[in-house]
Formats: C-alpha cells, structure tokens, sequence
C-alpha cells in the first residue's frame, strides 16, 4: 500500500480505535486488510475494533454484496470523562485530512530528536 507508515514502537498519542475511525472516515468502504494495513495492526485486531465500535454505537455497516459500506455516528460523543461533550466528528476533524494534504516530509525535513 503505498504512502503507509513505517511500523513504530513505544507509546503514542493516538489510540488504535482512532486509527481505524479515522481510515474508515477516510473511506466508508474500506476493507479490513487495508485498515490494517495502513493502521499496521493485524485484521483480527481491526476486527475486534470495529466490534468495539459498533457495540458502542460509534459506528454500523451495511452489507453491500462482498463489501461492507460503515457510516460514522458524528455526534457521538466520547467516552473519556477528559474529554467530556466533544464528538467523534471533532475527533476526526483533527485525525482525517484530504489525501492532498498527506504528501511525506523528504527525509531532510523530517524532525529527528537529539
């Protein structure tokens, strides 16, 4: 899949289950391979996700022959107390970006700490 990520390790700010949102965001028909590709999470992994979104009622699909077609609850809001009234479209607002503005910094430009 061109224009992923390297994998990373440690910790960081963005959890998995935003991850995934923000590609389904991106593409309502996405195919879990491709979520967990571009995620770098294993397909059972994005499975699990997704369940513990619809379970939620963050998110729901329709089958649509072999493909599954998500839609997004934007008004639902979020479940950390922290982030008490904010929904899940300001969420995404934050996360999702049109694809011409994911060009890569070239290798010069990119931060490496000291």
């Amino acid at each position: 899949m061109d224009g992923v990520p390297e994998s990373h390790t440690g910790w960081t700010f963005v959890t998995n289950h935003a991850r995934v949102l923000a590609v389904i965001a991106d593409n309502h028909s996405a195919r879990i391979r491709d979520i967990a590709a571009h995620c770098r999470l294993t397909e059972r992994a994005v499975q699990k996700i997704i369940s513990d979104l619809e379970q939620d009622g963050y998110l729901s699909h329709v089958r649509e022959g072999r493909t599954n077609t998500y839609r997004i609850e934007p008004g639902k809001v979020l479940r950390h107390p922290a982030e008490a009234g904010l929904t899940v479209a300001s969420l995404l607002s934050l996360l999702v970006q049109d694809e011409a503005d994911r060009t890569p910094l070239p290798d010069s430009r990119r931060h490496t700490p000291a």
